[in-house]
Formats: C-alpha cells, sequence, structure tokens
C-alpha cells in the first residue's frame, strides 16, 4: 500500500508551524516554497479539477522556532459565486460547470513573476495572487483576447497551459490558447500590466490535445502537443472512457521576433516537427546559440484524463480502494527521459541523450531545474522524482483502452518505491539519487539557490547543482518536506520539515521558489471581474445577473 490513502482528504487546511523533525535546518536558505493544489473539498469526480490552493511555506524560522505553513484557497469570481450558490455547480469529469460558466480551477502550478505570484492550469486564464496574503488579485486579459469558443454569461472556459513562461529579456508572460473544436492554437503574451492580452494565431497549426506546457530560448517558443484528451461521450455522459492519447504529436517552433512584428490577430508561421512517444512536461536550455536543446519528460502509459472509480479493478485484477477515488492512473509504461537537439532549419531533431531503465524508473512525475536567469543560460543539472511503479492506481480500462502499447511483461513483479535522480544536464547521465520507503509518496521537488547570488534569484553558481532541493512527502503518519543538498540527494535528506504527528494534506501539484513574499502593488493597471461582465448576462435569470455584479463589486478597493 504504497500510496497513501490520505492523499485526497477532503479536511480543512488550517495553517500549520512546521518543526525541524531531523538534521540541522542551514542558515543560508532563503525565501519562501509556493506550492499548488486542487481543493478536495469542492468533491471533483477528478482530483485535480477542484478549486485551486496556494500554499506558502517560509523556509526560515518564525519568532517561535516554526515554519509557518499557510494554505489559501484562491477566492477567484468562480469561487466566490460558488459559495453563494453552491447548488448551481456541477463536477464533471473536465472540471465543474454552472449557469455563470465553467470554473477557473487555477490549481496546477505557481509562477513567479519577480515580486508577483500567478497560478495556472490547463483551462483557464492565470490568476494572480497576493504573495503576502495568497488573495485572489485579477485574471490575466479580458476573455475577449483569449478568443474562447467556450464562452459563458460570465466564466468563459479558456483552453491555456498550465506552464506559460517568463521571458527574462522581453519581461513579458508567454501562454497559448486552443481552440477545442478545431485544435487551432495561439500565442499569447501579457506585458505585465493593462487590462488585455496579444494573442496571434499560429498559421495552419492545430494541436488534437492539450498544451500543458510551453518552453521558450531566447529567439523561440517551442510548443508541444501535450498527452491529454478529451473524451466527449465521457464529459456529456453518454459513455465510458474510451480514448487514449495520442503516441505523438506535433511540435512547433515560433520565433518571437516574428511575433514582435505582427499587429495582435495576425497569424504567425510556425515550424512543425513530431515528436514522439507523448509527452507532459518539457524544459529548454535558454542559450540556443548552439541549437535548441530540452528536455522531454516522456509519459507513455500514463494517462492523466482518466481517474479511478470506486468499482475500477487493478492490473492484477484486485478492487481499487475507495479511498483513491479520483486519482489519476499511474503510468503502465516504463519512464522516458530524453534530451532533444532541434534545427529549426531543417526540421532536424537528434536524440542526444534517453534514459530508459524499466527495472529502475517509471512515472517521470516531476522534477526540479535552477529557474533564475543565469540557470536557465548554462542549466547543469535537471532534478526527477520517479514515482514508481504502483499497479493498484492503474486501472484495467486503461489496460483495455491503449492495448498492445502497454507491454505487460515489463510490469515489475511487485510495487516499486519512488526515487529522486540527479541528471546531467547535458547527457541525462543519473549522478545521484535516493529511494524513499514503500508508504512514502514524494511529490513535486523544488530548486532553492544556496544564499545570496548575482540577483534575486541567482545562487552563486547557478544551473541546480549549488543549493537544494525541497520535496514534499506525503505519508499517512504524517507529511514532511524534506530538504536535500541538491549536489548530492544519494546522501538523503539534509534537514526535515514536519507538522504535529496524524496530520496529513491532499496531493501537492507543482511547486515552485521565490526569495521574499511582498504585499503585491496596487498601482499596477490590471483587469477587474467586472471588465468581463457585459450584455452576455443577458441569458441569465435576473437574480443570477443581479449575483454576478454583486460579486464583482466586492472585489472593488
Amino acid at each position: 500500500m504504497p500510496i497513501p490513502r490520505s492523499i485526497l482528504t477532503k479536511g480543512d487546511l488550517p495553517d500549520l508551524e512546521l518543526t525541524v523533525a531531523g538534521g540541522t535546518w542551514p542558515d543560508d536558505i532563503r525565501g519562501h516554497l509556493l506550492i499548488s493544489t486542487s481543493d478536495q473539498r469542492t468533491h471533483p469526480l477528478h482530483a485535480f479539477f477542484g478549486d485551486g490552493v496556494m500554499v506558502r511555506l517560509s523556509l526560515g524560522p518564525g519568532p517561535g522556532g516554526g515554519f509557518a505553513w499557510t494554505p489559501r484557497v484562491i477566492d477567484s469570481p468562480s469561487v466566490r459565486l460558488r459559495h453563494r450558490r453552491p447548488d448551481l455547480f456541477r463536477a464533471g469529469p473536465v472540471g465543474t460547470q454552472s449557469p455563470f460558466g465553467g470554473v477557473n480551477a487555477a490549481n496546477t502550478a505557481p509562477l513567479p513573476w519577480g515580486d508577483r505570484l500567478f497560478a495556472t492550469w490547463d483551462a483557464g486564464r492565470p490568476v494572480e495572487v497576493d504573495p503576502a496574503t495568497l488573495a485572489f488579485v485579477a485574471e490575466v486579459g479580458h476573455r475577449d483576447d483569449w478568443a474562447p469558443v467556450l464562452d459563458a454569461p460570465a466564466l468563459p472556459s479558456i483552453l491555456s497551459t498550465a506552464h506559460p513562461v517568463i521571458d527574462p529579456e522581453r519581461h513579458c508572460l508567454w501562454s497559448v490558447t486552443r481552440d477545442p473544436i478545431t485544435g487551432a492554437l495561439s500565442v499569447v503574451r501579457y506585458d505585465g500590466d493593462g487590462r488585455h492580452v496579444s494573442r496571434w494565431p499560429v498559421a495552419g497549426v492545430t494541436f488534437p490535445q492539450a498544451t500543458h506546457t510551453i518552453t521558450q530560448t531566447r529567439d523561440w517558443l517551442v510548443l508541444a502537443d501535450t498527452a491529454y484528451k478529451v473524451d466527449l461521450d465521457e464529459v456529456l455522459g453518454a459513455g465510458d472512457r474510451r480514448v487514449a492519447n495520442n503516441p505523438d504529436g506535433p511540435l512547433v517552433l515560433v520565433r518571437k521576433d516574428h511575433l514582435e512584428a505582427a499587429p495582435s490577430g495576425a497569424a504567425v508561421p510556425g515550424r512543425v516537427l513530431r515528436l514522439a512517444p507523448e509527452v507532459n512536461h518539457f524544459y529548454a536550455a535558454y542559450d540556443d546559440t548552439g541549437g535548441i536543446r530540452v528536455v522531454m519528460e516522456h509519459t507513455p502509459g500514463v494517462d492523466i484524463g482518466l481517474y479511478l472509480r470506486e468499482d475500477d479493478v487493478d492490473v492484477f485484477g484486485r478492487p481499487v480502494d475507495p479511498a483513491l477515488r479520483g486519482m489519476y492512473c499511474h503510468g503502465a509504461s516504463p519512464a522516458v527521459v530524453t534530451l532533444l537537439e532541434i534545427d529549426p532549419e531543417s526540421g532536424r531533431i537528434t536524440d542526444l541523450a534517453r534514459l530508459r531503465d524499466p527495472q529502475r524508473y517509471w512515472q517521470a512525475e516531476l522534477s526540479a531545474i535552477d529557474w533564475s536567469f543565469e540557470g536557465q543560460l548554462a542549466p547543469t543539472r535537471h532534478h526527477l522524482v520517479f514515482q514508481g511503479f504502483h499497479p493498484e492506481a492503474i486501472s484495467r480500462r486503461l489496460l483495455r483502452n491503449y492495448g498492445d502499447r502497454v507491454d505487460a511483461s515489463l510490469f515489475p513483479a511487485e510495487e516499486t518505491p519512488s526515487t529522486l535522480v540527479t541528471l546531467e544536464r547535458d547527457t541525462l547521465k543519473p549522478l545521484a539519487e535516493w529511494t524513499w520507503s514503500m508508504d512514502d509518496y514524494p511529490t513535486s521537488p523544488v530548486f532553492v539557490p544556496r544564499g545570496q547570488g548575482r540577483t534575486r534569484y541567482g545562487g552563486a553558481e547557478p544551473g541546480g547543482h549549488d543549493g537544494y532541493l525541497a520535496v514534499i512527502v506525503h505519508n499517512d503518519a504524517r507529511f514532511r518536506v524534506e530538504l536535500f543538498d541538491a549536489a548530492d540527494v544519494s546522501r538523503g535528506p539534509i534537514a526535515v520539515l514536519a507538522p504535529p504527528h496524524g496530520t496529513v494534506i491532499p496531493f501537492m501539484i507543482h511547486s515552485a521558489w521565490m526569495p521574499s513574499a511582498q504585499p503585491y502593488d496596487r498601482s499596477i493597471e490590471r483587469l477587474s471581474f467586472a471588465d468581463d461582465l457585459d450584455e452576455r448576462l443577458d441569458t441569465l435569470d435576473p437574480e443570477l445577473r443581479a449575483l454576478a455584479h454583486e460579486v464583482a463589486a466586492s472585489y472593488q478597493p
């Protein structure tokens, strides 16, 4: 039973004081760990579709010696509307709908940008959050700028990406939006202020599945169709999920110069290539003078869209524990990680390095890199959590849908533990690794630079090797935060923070690091919820129109 039964707990989210439960906490660590998660109290069918929660953990002790753990539900317009009329909101397999429109869960990844903090999701605009209070500040860009096909009276569904990127030289946020009907792809740019964003369709490019991640170099945006496919029959309640993620998909390069030279709304060219196997997360080195180099964390045999039901049986024919109802199906194939070099002129993709070990590495869960500008220019390490082989979280329905794409002969004889592995960035050679106990379930690692560096975000030796890795570890006894030396994770945790015994939390998704948590700058012009309300509200009953305006007014200073 390696997956903690508390991992989808629906309890309250109290403030906590963590204490040092092992090792010695270093005195050259600073800042805050930010984590996104899904509020399980909203009772989603799929565990990843609850309202967004942002958690902030101080990496320095407070006056009483404890480390403050502060979770907050992001009080967005959809959350306030739901609180006022919970009877109108209905959870489905791909989100929550209401007469107002779809909920922007904003629950997947924290995105720091200088002193600012954003929460992201694949089916909504980025949401700005106050780093000091974790309160909702604003959604990014007027709804019409994103050209939503699934429009609504107040809450449009906008297919975006959970991983937009901050351009360190152009000082903007790059994102995307995708038409759910045609798959047509557009690039979106937010310059950091104002009520609007710019959007450019990529000429002739369609993505049939999703855009969970984008990455960048100095000159290029790298976009890839990612492995999450919607089954319309499942969404409409007309049948069981029968689709499988595509085994390959388009990879598109878009020159930033072309975007900047074209007016918003004009189509821009994109270089279209093919990528296999399927992928969810990928990371490019920012310096592209020697070519575009991207670490691809491929996800064969992982179906995020297929969640566990109480009537499921696992790969060995055992009933799935109801406590795991809503968790996504875990990896039924060994993990694959590649280092690719892409030549945008010839369209050639060269496989420089590949990591695949069916005996050791299953499910490339989440990774950590040095996100400082200096670290992106010359990355040295790529830290990756492999979640292990967990047959109890792989349903027979997944095997049915994927057929001969899953090689059951590769299944280990029994469950395997999670492992933290440090890879050399240029070769993917494993340099060090740490293996957890079978009852531990680690989630997103985050790199924290050591001490004061060249910039607010850069350490003394950027790249990912000089600093710390902080990892949240779920366990039914209590959760904990383990701190590793990024130069040698095989030493094991050098320090551990933990709450009182018996304290558990819902599954933490992605994490990030910020050097400080300053109150948000009120002088910056932003979109308000009222800006999104217009004649489209006229399709609602007068009572609901009035409620939308009341919620909009509640955000006024």
